[in-house]
C-alpha cells in the first residue's frame, strides 16, 4: 500500500465506489461468512473468508509458508498489480481490516476498505449474481515494516523504539478469559480494546479522535507500535486505526497470542484490575 493510502484516504464510502462503477481495475472484495455473500453482495464483488486462514507460526519458516498462502489466495482473487482492491463487510470489523492488511503486507499499493461496511451503504444494491473473474499470477513482496515475528518481539520488547499493544478484549487482558495454555499478556503491554477504534455505526472515528486517543493511552508516533490480539484479526484493524491516525510505523504481531501464550519459553505477565474505586 503507498504511503499516500495509509492515511484516512485508505478507507473510502459508498459514493466513492459508485463513482467508479465499470473501473475495471475497481475490484471488490466482500469479506462477510460465504452465507452472507450468497444472500446479498455488491455488484462484482469476490468472495473471500478469512476466518479459516488462521497462521500462528512467526519463525522464518513459517512466515515462509504465510507468505505462500497469501499468494495462493490472491492469485486465485484476480489481484492485479494495477487493481485498487476495496475490502468490504458489514461495518470496518476485523474481518475486511485483516485482509487489508494482508494485501499491503504483500506489497500491494491500493489496498483499502469500505468504512462502516454495508451498515453504511444503505443505498446500495445487494445482488446474488456471481461474475467470474480471472485467475492472476500475484507476486508476493513482504514488507517488513507492517509485521513482526516472536523472535524480533524478544529480543526487543522492553528496550527503546518499541511499543506493544494489546488490543484484545479486558477479560483476555486480565486472563478472566484463557484463549492459549497461558493466561497472562505480553509484558509491558499497553492495552485498550480494539472496539474502541471504532464509531457506534462502524465506522472508524475520525483520524483526530484517534491520534487523540492513542497519544492519551502513551502510544508515541516515534516509535515503533505493535498490536497484537489473538490471531492477528484485531490487531489488523488497529494496525489501519494507527495508520489513519498519523502513526507511520506499525508493526502487526501475526502470531498474536494465539503463538505467544501457546510457547512456554516466551515471557509473560499477569496484569490484575484495580480495585473499584481506585484511579
Amino acid at each position: 500500500m503507498a504511503a499516500e493510502h495509509e492515511t484516512a484516504e485508505f478507507l473510502v464510502d459508498a459514493h466513492w465506489i459508485g463513482a467508479r462503477r465499470g473501473d475495471p481495475n475497481l475490484i471488490l472484495v466482500d469479506t462477510r461468512p460465504a452465507a452472507d455473500y450468497w444472500a446479498g453482495h455488491l455488484e462484482g464483488a469476490r468472495h473471500f473468508d478469512p476466518f479459516p486462514f488462521h497462521h500462528s507460526d512467526t519463525s522464518e519458516a513459517g512466515l515462509r509458508e504465510f507468505n505462500g498462502q497469501l499468494g495462493w489466495i490472491f492469485s486465485a482473487l484476480g489481484i492485479t498489480p494495477d487493481a485498487t482492491v476495496v475490502f468490504y463487510e458489514n461495518d470496518s470489523g476485523m474481518r475486511a481490516t485483516r485482509v487489508a492488511w494482508m494485501l499491503a503486507y504483500a506489497g500491494h499499493r491500493d489496498a483499502r476498505m469500505l468504512d462502516g461496511g454495508l451498515k453504511c451503504a444503505p443505498g446500495a444494491a445487494l445482488t446474488t449474481t456471481v461474475k467470474p473473474h480471472a485467475y492472476a499470477n500475484f507476486r508476493v513482496a513482504p514488507r517488513a515494516d507492517a509485521i513482526v515475528g516472536h523472535p524480533e518481539m524478544v529480543t526487543r520488547m522492553g528496550g527503546p523504539g518499541m511499543q506493544i499493544f494489546d488490543v484484545r478484549s479486558d477479560e483476555e487482558y486480565f486472563g478472566e478469559r484463557v484463549r492459549s495454555r497461558r493466561a497472562g499478556a505480553i509484558p509491558g503491554a499497553i492495552h485498550r480494546d480494539w472496539t474502541h477504534n471504532l464509531l457506534p455505526d462502524g465506522r472508524f472515528k475520525p483520524a483526530a479522535q484517534l491520534r487523540a486517543e492513542f497519544a492519551a493511552l502513551g502510544l508515541k508516533p516515534e516509535h515503533e507500535i505493535v498490536p497484537y490480539c489473538q490471531g492477528g484479526y484485531r490487531s489488523a484493524n488497529a494496525w489501519i486505526a494507527l495508520k489513519i491516525a498519523g502513526y507511520q510505523k506499525v508493526r502487526n504481531y501475526l502470531g498474536s497470542w494465539g503463538e505467544w501464550g501457546n510457547r512456554a519459553e516466551l515471557p509473560i505477565e499477569f496484569p490484575r484490575r484495580k480495585p473499584a474505586g481506585r484511579s
